[in-house]
């Protein structure tokens, strides 16, 4: 049985499409003073947009819960997430992705036996006590990440006694833990119910995956970590220069 003929979009829909995209950089990038949108009209010929297009484009913004349209005061902007570098995301600098001002909401914070995987990538012996730290990253109120982490002691020793009231690096500046590499392998997942609750998206919501590992300076890993996070409440930028060999 021959597979089904893709159906390609028509120039309508591809106009809508396209102005969606147009629209949806500009209001994420601040350029709507006060984050007002102009009126349809002057959408219109600023994009050289048809009505039925700029009206489409608005109600795909508003989908996604990036606008909100009433009547008589028109189409504002309804979330702003700040712009993280990816070294800042990923704990080499600190920038917006580290600037809470919410403290994280602890969900566990025991100590547990690591099982055989978990000891493999720790480097220790299956069964030995590791800290399990598991909490919510908030982000001005609103959930941004479900984080959980292994951490071997004596690390472990030294975070059970420090309070946690920002991010997970300042937990650790703080406990007088040292950093040295981490690697990071990243994937996007669908949002499982229990995810989703705690960060009130719907089952099946779009999330970054992400598989962590915390060394010392030495090499020795002390912490490997599995997160949830929601990609709306954040905007990765990275750069790169061409090399020499391109």
């Amino acid at each position: 049985m021959s597979a089904p003929a893709s159906r390609h979009p028509g120039r309508r829909e591809q106009e809508v499409r396209r102005l969606r995209d147009l629209l949806r950089s500009a209001l994420l990038a601040d350029r709507f003073p006060g984050g007002a949108l102009p009126p349809e009209n002057e959408l219109m010929a600023a994009y050289g947009a048809t009505r039925a297009a700029v009206r489409e484009a608005l109600a795909m913004l508003r989908a996604e819960g990036l606008i909100e349209r009433l009547p008589g005061v028109g189409t504002h902007v309804m979330v702003d997430p700040p712009r993280t570098d990816m070294d800042e995301a990923l704990g080499v600098k600190r920038g917006a992705m580290y600037t809470f001002t919410t403290p994280p909401r602890i969900l566990d914070r025991s100590t547990v036996p690591a099982p055989p995987t978990l000891a493999a990538s720790l480097g220790i012996e299956p069964g030995e006590p590791v800290l399990r730290l598991e909490y919510v990253a908030m982000n001005e109120g609103l959930p941004a990440a479900v984080a959980t982490n292994y951490v071997v002691f004596p690390e472990a020793e030294r975070l059970l006694a420090t309070p946690f009231h920002g991010h997970w690096y300042q937990l650790m500046a703080d406990a007088g833990v040292v950093l040295g590499e981490s690697e990071f392998v990243i994937d996007c997942v669908a949002a499982d119910p229990m995810a989703a609750g705690l960060l009130d998206v719907p089952p099946g919501f779009p999330l970054l995956a992400i598989e962590q590992t915390i060394a010392d300076p030495t090499g020795r890993v002390i912490d490997v970590a599995f997160l949830r996070i929601r990609p709306d409440r954040f905007r990765f930028v990275s750069r790169a220069a061409a090399s020499d060999l391109l």
